[in-house]
């Protein structure tokens, strides 16, 4: 058992089987490091807690504080558990021009949280993100790894009420 911010975290043997498979990729692909850590936090509900960042440092070689930095760096990232869908919605101008605002508030509806909260099922997670890097195609979200672009309030609503009824294929 590993504590979280005051919750525990378990991780099971087939994870840190897992983990530890995923980790030793780093010694003969370093460049690979972000695409590493990423593939890992799927293995730990979506996040990457100071125990998974130490058993990758035994691994790896890699000092902790350095792997943590990284993972606090990335917005991709996260050091708190999240939902099995991360909805990330763009906060830069362009999006916020074009009415992001709107966008937001129908998936704060929809989904029945705001900005930095998970739903009750531990489904959906919602947070801003910096750019997505689509901005002639504002505003725009991402549903863990696929980006929704030009979007509308509702727009928005039907595709998180199309993700609530499981009828969007998982990235």
């Amino acid at each position: 058992m590993h504590s979280i911010a005051g919750e525990d975290y378990f991780i099971t043997p087939a994870a840190e089987k897992r983990i530890t498979e995923l980790a030793s990729r780093y010694q003969n692909e370093p460049e690979q490091l972000m695409n590493i850590l990423l593939d890992i936090q799927k293995e730990t509900a979506n996040s990457f807690p100071r125990s998974v960042a130490a058993l990758v440092s035994r691994v790896t070689g890699i000092p902790e504080a350095k792997l943590y930095g990284f993972v606090s760096f990335y917005s991709m990232f996260s050091t708190k558990p999240r939902g099995r869908y991360v909805v990330r919605m763009c906060h830069s101008a362009p999006c916020h021009v074009c009415g992001a605002q709107g966008v937001m508030e129908a998936i704060s509806k929809t989904l029945g949280i705001k900005p930095g909260e998970t739903t009750r099922d531990g489904r959906f997670t919602l947070e801003y993100c910096q750019c997505l890097g689509v901005c002639e195609n504002a505003p725009a979200i991402m549903v863990n790894e696929t980006v929704y672009r030009n979007l509308t309030p509702g727009r928005a609503a039907t595709l998180m009420e199309d993700y609530q009824r499981g009828d969007m294929k998982e990235c």
